[in-house]
């Protein structure tokens, strides 16, 4: 048996936050074991963020290249779809080293040891007849897809091999309408696909205001996507080779391929949870301080019962469990916690919904404004999107929904207006940058004393 300060399981992005801060905070003196399976990373560097987000980034080069913006400037380009993917995975590889083989070099207290781990006591664990023992752990086994069952279903996509594709599909149909699937649907029509999106409820981005997501969908839809909303599929059928998807309510035919993209689930089932007394109900189940119930064990990120599975979460869940294991009380409040996603324009949350306000029957005022009031996304020829501010009787902002080109870079502003319980006063009062997207917060927070629409650029 081998004895450890520190064992985590699982070496994505959690994982690696939580050693490395343990590593820091310790000057390299706490005896740490790294155990995973799989390639180093986990999934954000090897089939989450980094890949789909170069995949989202090429197909808008093509797809601009081939599509008129400006008077006087003409272009074009070609696809070579297989080249392309593997050139993003080559680029993957490459990240995967640089900021995962290559960093955990540099922590010599850290042992990397490869395999699955399960609880055999609430201080043991074995990893392939390995039996590994530590004074604490740490959970950060993150999440993998969920596949629903739909008979005839035994040859499609995810987001985790969807990576393997060397010929685009002409004709795609995508199960599901979260974040992952509108990505891929913006992504992968870019190129040029075909392509339908499916959903058995009757919305998309569940965690938006139907106003949100009624600008997304819009421009989605002038993108070439196709909805089928509140469609229950229900078998898949191959004929000649194409797939036919058979719903009560009709069949739709001829597609090439099919990726599900219907949610993600906690990766925890064979972990043997229960011989370490640790609690689970869709995740595991911790404290504020991320314990759980087992006092030796810790928990973070997508394995975790919570309502957000975030890369960056996962990485601040990792460091917080660590400075509470060597006896902090930190916590992390996710109605701060941004989240965005990546289709153009770009859809950014932060703080409460309008949804949620009205549930928790709360006093608030809100005030959205059209993209079409802001002089930079005028210039980048946007027209679908808005700001939306939500403020408490107080003027403090509750909410901040946008969409918008570049949202993604600057939704951190909404996030210290929540954090720091700023007003809308406090914003309109702060100096913006002209011009630019990012204007369109401080646009929604004059709002709240004129019409803006009758406004100049730069009032304060």
């Amino acid at each position: 048996m081998t004895d450890y300060d520190l064992a985590i399981i699982g070496w994505g992005a959690a994982g690696f936050a939580a050693a490395i801060k343990a590593s820091e905070l310790t000057s390299g003196q706490m005896h740490i074991a790294l155990i995973g399976k799989g390639p180093l990373g986990g999934t954000c560097v090897n089939v989450g963020c980094v890949p789909s987000k170069l995949m989202i980034e090429a197909s808008k080069t093509y797809h601009e290249a081939n599509h008129k913006k400006y008077d006087g400037i003409s272009g074009g380009a070609s696809l070579d779809f297989g080249k392309f993917m593997e050139y993003l995975n080559k680029f993957v590889a490459e990240e995967r080293k640089g900021k995962y083989a290559d960093v955990i070099e540099n922590f010599k207290n850290v042992e990397l040891i490869e395999g699955e781990a399960k609880f055999t006591g609430e201080d043991t664990v074995d990893v392939n007849g390995r039996s590994i023992k530590a004074t604490n752990f740490i959970i950060a086994t993150g999440s993998k897809t969920f596949v629903p069952e739909i008979s005839g279903l035994d040859d499609y996509y995810t987001s985790d091999n969807i990576w393997n594709a060397r010929e685009l599909p002409k004709k795609i149909a995508i199960f599901g309408s979260g974040e992952v699937a509108m990505e891929f649907a913006y992504a992968l029509s870019n190129f040029g696909s075909e392509v339908h999106v499916f959903n058995r409820h009757n919305r998309v981005l569940k965690g938006f205001d139907d106003d949100i997501t009624r600008e997304l969908m819009k421009a989605m839809k002038e993108n070439g996507v196709s909805f089928h909303l509140g469609v229950n599929y229900h078998e898949i059928k191959t004929v000649d080779g194409k797939k036919d998807i058979l719903t009560w309510t009709g069949t739709f035919t001829g597609f090439d391929a099919i990726l599900i993209s219907t949610g993600r689930m906690p990766n925890i089932a064979s972990l043997n949870l229960h011989a370490a007394c640790i609690s689970t109900e869709n995740g595991i189940i911790t404290d504020k301080h991320l314990r759980t119930t087992n006092k030796r064990v810790y928990a973070a990120g997508d394995c975790v019962r919570q309502p957000l599975q975030l890369e960056t979460l996962a990485g601040k869940e990792g460091v917080i469990a660590v400075e509470n294991i060597l006896g902090g009380e930190k916590t992390i409040n996710l109605n701060e916690v941004p989240w965005v996603v990546f289709t153009e324009p770009n859809v950014a949350s932060v703080g409460k919904t309008e949804k949620e306000l009205i549930t928790a029957k709360k006093t608030f005022t809100v005030r959205t404004v059209n993209i079409g009031n802001v002089v930079k996304a005028n210039i980048l020829h946007s027209s679908n999107g808005v700001a939306k501010i939500l403020a408490g009787q107080d003027g403090k902002i509750l909410g901040v929904q946008v969409i918008a080109p570049y949202a993604a870079e600057f939704i951190t502003e909404a996030v210290q207006l929540i954090k720091h319980g700023l007003t809308y006063e406090d914003l309109i009062d702060t100096v913006h940058v002209f011009p630019t997207v990012a204007e369109s917060i401080k646009i929604a927070g004059q709002a709240f004393i004129r019409d803006v629409s009758k406004m100049s650029c730069c009032m304060d």
